[in-house]
């Protein structure tokens, strides 16, 4: 039963990709095959690439996860990837797609992430977007949203824009979450939270029983395995840096890259774009550390308190029972995993 339900995903991947690349295209942005930026990270018998090298998919069975990682690390940078999720019960599942640098700082390492936490049939995905910079991660500061269609049945797009003053989390190239580089946030005094050094791109599939589903009350069960997450349209955009050279400063020769990423499309927040990535907030957003005053009674530097957001999450940072019976009738690390700490936000 396994291997027919692989191939019966694999089969599914296939005629989805073409999709996939049509939606990339309206972006401008280059995409690549698997040889061209990545490569394995373990789990190397669970990494299946597509015949024409473009599409990679992770598993993970009784025996390990998978994952892969690009083959240079990036001072600043645009990191995307087309996505599709395991189905079914898929409970303690976790798929990542994220930057970081923890292999080389392990310390003081930054992280921007693209966490999808799997769940019991019936229920949805949910995503999780993170942020640590100079080895920050005791102050967690998680957002978590209910996706507005099935991530499981046809490839989305995820995509992190880093740059040095800016990061926005994209998903179907609509932004949905921006943080702004501020004298507070990247202040010595307050830990100096925004990422600052080069990074490279991860994507795995892991074992997160111990706290992913209702903190960790639902496990992975492998009778509905092996879970299967595909990438497509594989896109890495920015100056590579040397890892040999880290600690060099690379201001000088990643300067012309940094300003034609901060130039870009990709980068300038338009009303149109402000306006749907508050659109996306209102009717997707589930959690916020920004209105969790249990949590942080002294909200965090960079936080923006929206009225419009705020009147709809309780004061643990949850959305009100409300607001989610109203959203629900409106229809419709290697690095740092696998083995990470659990995630420091509640579960829904």
């Amino acid at each position: 039963m396994a291997a027919g339900r692989l191939l019966a995903a694999m089969a599914a991947v296939a005629m989805m990709t073409a999709t996939a690349a049509a939606a990339l295209q309206a972006m401008n942005v280059t995409t690549m095959a698997f040889e061209e930026g990545y490569t394995p990270l373990f789990g190397f018998d669970n990494i299946l690439r597509s015949a024409d090298d473009r599409t990679v998919s992770l598993l993970l069975d009784r025996s390990t996860g998978s994952g892969f990682i690009s083959s240079s690390m990036y001072q600043h940078g645009f990191f995307s990837a087309s996505i599709k999720l395991p189905s079914d019960y898929t409970a303690g599942v976790v798929v990542a797609f994220y930057t970081s640098n923890a292999d080389v700082f392990e310390k003081r390492h930054d992280e921007l992430d693209f966490e999808f936490l799997g769940n019991i049939r019936g229920k949805p995905w949910r995503v999780q977007t993170n942020l640590y910079g100079n080895g920050s991660v005791h102050r967690g500061r998680e957002e978590r949203y209910l996706l507005p269609f099935d991530p499981t049945t046809e490839f989305h797009r995820y995509s992190i824009l880093y740059t040095r003053s800016t990061v926005i989390f994209f998903v179907d190239d609509v932004p949905i979450r921006e943080i702004r580089r501020n004298p507070a946030i990247s202040a010595i005094a307050a830990g100096a939270d925004f990422p600052s050094k080069p990074m490279s791109l991860y994507a795995t599939v892991w074992d997160a029983s111990n706290w992913a589903t209702s903190g960790g009350r639902y496990r992975v069960n492998y009778r509905y395995g092996p879970f299967v997450a595909s990438f497509t349209d594989l896109s890495l955009v920015g100056c590579r840096v040397d890892p040999v050279q880290m600690l060099g400063d690379f201001s000088g020769e990643c300067a012309a890259a940094e300003e034609r990423l901060v130039a870009s499309d990709l980068a300038v927040m338009t009303v149109e774009k402000q306006q749907a990535m508050r659109r996306f907030r209102e009717q997707n957003m589930v959690y916020s550390y920004c209105y969790d005053v249990v949590r942080y009674p002294v909200r965090l530097p960079e936080c923006e308190v929206v009225e419009s957001e705020k009147r709809r999450f309780k004061d643990s940072g949850h959305l009100r029972l409300a607001f989610r019976r109203r959203r629900r009738g409106g229809g419709g690390r290697p690095g740092s995993r696998p083995g990470r700490s659990a995630t420091r936000a509640a579960e829904m």
